[in-house]
């Protein structure tokens, strides 16, 4: 029997919630850039807007797509592109998973830095302006490191059953995890 096929997901936007309108125009601000990790390819893909539909059907095709605030943002992104409810693929959303047991909601940033010691690269609005130059490897560069550090903090939380956080005053939190 083959192992499951996780897909680890992020995506980068062209356009903030400002220049849309609001967070309730989520779908308007347009896919810039988005990476997957594949455990049964055992590499990462990058999608530009033109291969959106790859994107989506990957997604749709996993046994399992792990992301960080993926279910309210991203999928919500990339249902501007399609009629299909990406919320029906198996989903481990691990910004939501954590918000349940904490009760508040909480950074890839602050889990990244205190349970492997490596922090962000950037932040989304950095790769608004990056797509507006037309830098599109600094985007591909900063969303592969994005899963790549979603991708860690999962196999440390599956493996460990707890991941760490920093909390709003710096301090370093435990919080257990059942992935």
């Amino acid at each position: 029997m083959s192992e499951k096929n996780i897909i680890y997901f992020d995506l980068e936007t062209q356009k903030s919630a400002a220049e849309v309108g609001g967070w309730d125009k989520i779908r308007d601000m347009r896919m810039s850039i988005g990476v997957t990790y594949s455990t049964a390819r055992g590499s990462y893909e990058i999608y530009g807007e033109d291969r959106v539909n790859d994107l989506i059907d990957e997604i749709m095709k996993a046994d399992l797509v792990v992301g960080f605030n993926h279910i309210r943002f991203d999928y919500e992104v990339l249902h501007g592109y399609t009629i299909l409810d990406l919320s029906q693929a198996p989903s481990l959303d691990l910004m939501l998973d954590l918000q349940k047991v904490l009760g508040h909601r909480i950074s890839l940033d602050a889990v990244a830095t205190a349970t492997l010691g490596s922090e962000k690269t950037a932040e989304g609005l950095q790769a608004i302006e990056w797509f507006k130059q037309k830098e599109f490897l600094k985007i591909a560069e900063y969303c592969c490191f994005d899963v790549k550090i979603t991708k860690l903090v999962h196999e440390y939380g599956s493996a460990c059953k707890q991941v760490f956080y920093n909390n709003k005053f710096g301090t370093k939190m435990s919080v257990e995890v059942d992935w």
